[in-house]
C-alpha cells in the first residue's frame, strides 16, 4: 500500500486526537496502532516528525490573531504544492479571522513539509485543522473549521 505522511497524519486524527485527546498520549501505543492498521515505520517515523515540527513551534496564544499582519507573497513553491486555490484558501481564512499570520505560517510550513508534489485543497483543509487543534486558544477557529469541514454551515469567527 502507498501511502503519505498525510495518510498517516489523518489516521491518527481521525483515531486518536479528535475524538478524545487525552485518550493516548504514548508514541509506542501510537506507533502500534499504526503498524497494526497496516503503516510503514518509516511513514510512521516521518509523520511524527511532522508532530513533533508542529508542536516545537507553537506561538502564544496572544499573538494568534493580528489584523493589521501584512500581506503574504507566496514563493513559486508555495504556489506550485498548494496552487491558486490553496492559496486562495488561505486567504480567505485570514480574512475571515481563523487564521492569523503566524498560525498560516505554521499551516504553509507543515504543508511543505508533507511529502506530496501537490495538495488538494481538502488535504490542506485537514493541514490547517491539524494546525488549530494544536494551537492554544484557537478552540473556536477549530470548530469553525471543523463545521466547515464536516457540512453544518460555520458561524463567523469573532
Amino acid at each position: 500500500m502507498k501511502e503519505s505522511i498525510l495518510d498517516v497524519l489523518l489516521y491518527l486524527f481521525e483515531h486518536y486526537f479528535s475524538d478524545d485527546s487525552d485518550l493516548v498520549r504514548d508514541r509506542d501505543s501510537l506507533q502500534a496502532g499504526l503498524l497494526d492498521a497496516g503503516f510503514s515505520p518509516a511513514e510512521i517515523h516521518k509523520a511524527f516528525e511532522w508532530l513533533d515540527a508542529l508542536a516545537e513551534q507553537r506561538p502564544e496564544a496572544t499573538a494568534l490573531v493580528r489584523p493589521d499582519a501584512p500581506v503574504r507573497v507566496y514563493t513559486a513553491a508555495e504556489h506550485g504544492r498548494l496552487e491558486a486555490e490553496g492559496v486562495g484558501f488561505l486567504m480567505f481564512l485570514e480574512q475571515s479571522g481563523v487564521l492569523g499570520a503566524e498560525q498560516r505560517e505554521l499551516v504553509l510550513d507543515r504543508a511543505m513539509a508533507l511529502d506530496q508534489d501537490e495538495l488538494d485543497l481538502d488535504d490542506l483543509k485537514w493541514v490547517v485543522l491539524m494546525v488549530l487543534f494544536n494551537q492554544p486558544g484557537a478552540e473556536a477557529a477549530y470548530a469553525w473549521m471543523e463545521n466547515l469541514m464536516f457540512g453544518e454551515a460555520p458561524v463567523p469567527v469573532h
